[in-house]
């Protein structure tokens, strides 16, 4: 009988994707996907644009241009306090998904158990679901979601294969600290696992805080998957390239899987990205960090207006917020509910708790430009007063 495989019965489409497209509906501001509305920076546009007229249209090498494999090189030492060799420990990727996803397809088989930790972003979960192994979750407790080292420690079975590590994180824009990485890295020692991270938003991070990539620490390097990328720092998320760093004895695994599947990332959009990391000056991050600290600060007081108290994170850009006060039995009904009213689009907390741990949250990306993200405050900001709703 004809029918859906075992995994596709049990899975659904990403609510994200889901209120981006109710959003679109009713002609709202979407802080519901991180698509990252801002400019994208010329020096990146001019490169690919340059390398279209060039003829460059064409399939790369799998592993990926050598400039920008270079370029990467390059960023990982001075970014990053990595080492690596830009001909056998770099991939470009067709973005972090690709990168998560082909790795995980080398290195792990169906079984296999892997701790992510909770709220965790909905393609990790996933991903590791669609290649039959089980994620195990690991709470971390609001507001500044501290990790506990004995809960971790407590999943680890003789099934665990792999950790996830998202710093800085999605949804909670967490900053692990190096004190818990190191944490982290004992455990993935003396378990003899391997330690996926995502570090797609490592240049946002705010208040002092600093990113720390935990294949630069002491003895960790060797099983460590370091995945980015340049969909968020050069607001190109529709261009799909992203690089993965890891020991020269996973490469060609992972690098066979990423071309099975995605070929290679986009041709003209490598030397974009590539020109990004050549002529970018060390101030456009500073620039960046400052920009997104007041888009920060501006969706958290909207939210603190309309009753919806945010967790205001560290790192990031996406808030998660107190929405009891939303009219709704469940995070679903609720971002519905605040779509309908105020035409902003939320993610619903559901989508990175199970047990319904986040039915009463939601999630606001401020990856905006300047005017929609002042709209989308202001439509906020009076939703309380125009619902009728009293402070308590």
């Amino acid at each position: 009988m004809l029918g859906l495989s075992e995994v596709a019965s049990r899975i659904v489409q990403s609510t994200i994707r889901t209120m981006s497209v109710e959003c679109e509906k009713v002609g709202g501001v979407n802080l519901a996907q991180g698509v990252c509305d801002t400019e994208v920076p010329a020096v990146v546009r001019q490169a690919a644009e340059d390398a279209i007229e060039a003829g460059y249209n064409q399939y790369t090498r799998a592993d990926g241009i050598t400039p920008l494999r270079n370029a990467i090189a390059k960023k990982l030492q001075r970014q990053n306090s990595i080492t690596a060799d830009p001909e056998s420990e770099i991939l470009v990727t067709s973005g972090v998904t690709g990168g998560f996803d082909s790795a995980c397809r080398a290195l792990l088989n169906p079984g296999d158990e892997v701790v992510l930790f909770e709220p965790y972003y909905g393609y990790h979960y996933a991903t590791l679901v669609g290649q039959y192994c089980k994620p195990v979750l690991v709470s971390l407790d609001p507001p500044d979601y501290p990790l506990v080292a004995d809960r971790l420690a407590a999943a680890i079975t003789s099934k665990t294969r792999g950790i996830v590590v998202n710093t800085p994180a999605n949804p909670s824009g967490k900053v692990f600290s190096v004190a818990e990485l190191e944490q982290v890295a004992v455990i993935a020692r003396h378990h003899d696992l391997f330690l996926f991270t995502d570090e797609i938003y490592e240049h946002f991070v705010y208040d002092g805080e600093r990113h720390i990539s935990p294949a630069s620490l002491p003895g960790i390097s060797d099983r460590t998957i370091t995945i980015s990328g340049f969909s968020k720092v050069f607001s190109i998320t529709g261009w799909r390239v992203g690089f993965l760093h890891a020991s020269a004895q996973w490469i060609p695994a992972v690098s066979y899987f990423h071309d099975l599947t995605y070929v290679c990332a986009p041709s003209a959009f490598q030397h974009g990205a590539a020109a990004g990391l050549e002529q970018l000056p060390g101030s456009f991050y500073a620039e960046l960090i400052q920009d997104y600290q007041i888009k920060r600060e501006m969706i958290c007081a909207a939210l603190r207006v309309a009753g919806l108290e945010p967790s205001v994170p560290a790192g990031a850009y996406y808030v998660l917020a107190d929405a009891s006060v939303v009219p709704g039995g469940d995070s679903v009904e609720k971002a519905m509910n605040l779509l309908r009213t105020t035409g902003v689009a939320s993610v619903p907390g559901d989508a990175f708790f199970q047990g319904g741990r986040g039915d009463h949250l939601l999630r606001f990306c401020f990856a905006k430009t300047n005017d929609d993200l002042a709209n989308a405050c202001e439509r906020l900001a009076g939703w309380r007063r125009s619902a009728g709703i009293q402070h308590p």
